[in-house]
């Protein structure tokens, strides 16, 4: 030691750790983007955090096919409609693999300008010539998509186009080419590149922000993409927990009644998994119910400081119908709605207050009725408490395993428990380091369990008046 001589200081490590801040709801979406119109294309396969509807229209571009463009939907509603951020986007439609050769379209011309007759144009592909003979881009014609994202073809002034019908050959997009193992992914064998719902895992470590929800509109109520779904959203990273957000299809399942079998032959019985039915419209805009399921959860809780505990249900969607995948007209009373929520579905009513997400159950209800897994903000409140302490306790890994640390843990956590509790958040929790939960074989090995008590509000599911004619209040009529 070194000869010292006058006042020295120190430091330690704070006693009590304040918690990290998790974005409860995050939406992660799988899709189809129309790429060819993005100002600055994202790659496929990439999760792109966006916070804003220009942000994603530059690095996905927009189409209203949103049949062929699934992120499209999502886009449009959760930006435009329920304005709320951030989300992360990825797109599995790769227009290296995607795509189709139209190898001669003729272009008539007319006032020195045609339109392409296809969609999803990559137009740095485009060659307009005659005949055999290319002419040069930019010299003899420019390019241009209209509002409805067509190519246009305009002949340049004093350029070499001198007929009224030119001959495109070009590569488009193929949508149509995508299919449920592109969203379910994998990873490459060659590469180790991961691609599809594998690329959940990525998330995280990209943007430090934990996935709160899984959807894939348009492809949900495929059962082999639902099952990767809800077994990616009980296990990120190893240490996270989400919920998927999933649709029973409207095309083959049309009556309230075929949705519960529906829903348990296909196996969307999971305590990590929301399953809606039907669709929902707005105007001319048909929308998967998981998709404004997702920006009423978003809504919701930012309106509770980011807080899971309130219930998306009951809360307004963006919407003035109920529809099928053809467009037909769905109708359901309170006692539809009431039968499909005790089914463990998801639906749309309109009854009192305009449309409404209604249902508060997780898939796994009616066979599992555990308060933590049957309901959708409790489930999310254990999702969200566990994905809080494993940020904020992460820093402690690997600290010597003594009394200090077990009681900056407990403290830490009770003091954020109490502090949830005094807002309402939960009724009450703590922490708790249990002797029997922890032997000696595992304290040596360097494993502590730290026991967490909490207990979210479950929402009013019903609320019952009992109304008795009192006859006492009959002597008022004497009364003076």
């Amino acid at each position: 030691m070194a000869y010292k001589h006058g006042v020295g200081i120190s430091e330690i490590p704070t006693s009590i750790v304040p918690p990290a801040r998790t974005s409860a709801g995050l939406p992660v979406v799988f899709g189809t983007a129309p790429v060819n119109l993005a100002r600055d294309p994202a790659p496929a396969n990439k999760p792109i955090l966006c916070y804003s509807y220009q942000e994603a229209v530059e690095a996905f571009g927009y189409s209203a096919n949103w049949e062929s463009y699934t992120l499209c939907e999502f886009i449009y509603s959760h930006f435009a409609l329920f304005n709320v951020a951030p989300v992360v986007l990825v797109n599995v439609l790769d227009p290296t693999v995607h795509k189709a050769e139209v190898a001669s379209e003729a272009v008539a011309l007319t006032a020195k300008a045609g339109k392409l007759k296809e969609l999803g144009i990559m137009l740095d592909t485009v060659v307009i010539k005659n005949e055999a003979t290319p002419y040069v881009k930019d010299t003899d014609y420019t390019l241009a998509f209209d509002k409805d994202g067509y190519v246009v073809v305009s002949v340049v002034e004093g350029g070499g186009i001198t007929g009224e019908t030119v001959t495109a050959t070009y590569t488009k997009l193929d949508p149509a080419a995508v299919v449920a193992s592109d969203i379910i992914g994998g990873i490459d064998a060659n590469t180790g590149a991961k691609e599809g719902l594998e690329l959940i895992n990525e998330v995280f470590p990209r943007y430090r922000l934990v996935p709160g929800q899984i959807l894939a509109p348009g492809w949900s109520h495929d059962a082999s993409v639902a099952a990767v779904m809800k077994a990616k959203a009980s296990n990120i990273n190893g240490h996270f927990r989400a919920i998927s957000l999933e649709d029973v299809p409207t095309d083959t399942v049309k009556k309230y009644s075929d949705v519960a079998a529906w829903k348990n032959t296909n196996n969307y019985t999971s305590t990590y998994e929301a399953v809606c039915w039907p669709k929902v419209k707005l105007g001319e805009g048909h929308f998967h119910l998981s998709t404004q399921l997702a920006g009423v959860i978003c809504q919701t809780d930012s309106e509770n400081d980011d807080i899971p505990y309130v219930s998306p249900s009951n809360k307004n969607l963006q919407a003035n119908g109920a529809i099928l995948e053809d467009g037909t007209e769905v109708i359901l009373g309170p006692e539809e709605a009431a039968y499909l929520n005790g089914q463990g579905i998801v639906t749309a009513l309109n009854f009192i207050g305009g449309w409404k997400a209604w249902g508060n159950r997780t898939g796994c209800y009616p066979a599992v009725t555990d308060p933590k897994d049957a309901f959708i903000p409790i489930r999310r409140m254990f999702n969200w408490i566990g994905n809080t302490l494993t940020l904020t306790f992460w820093s402690k890994i690997d600290n010597p395993a003594n009394r200090r640390l077990i009681d900056t843990v407990v403290d830490s956590a009770n003091i954020w428990l109490n502090g949830l509790a005094a807002r309402g958040f939960i009724l009450g929790g703590r922490v708790e380091f249990l002797q029997d939960e922890n032997p000696i074989t595992d304290l040596m090995d360097g494993i502590l369990r730290f026991h967490v008590y909490a207990t979210p509000p479950s929402p009013a599911r019903e609320i019952d008046f009992i109304i008795e004619y009192d006859p006492q209040y009959l002597a008022g009529l004497f009364a003076a």
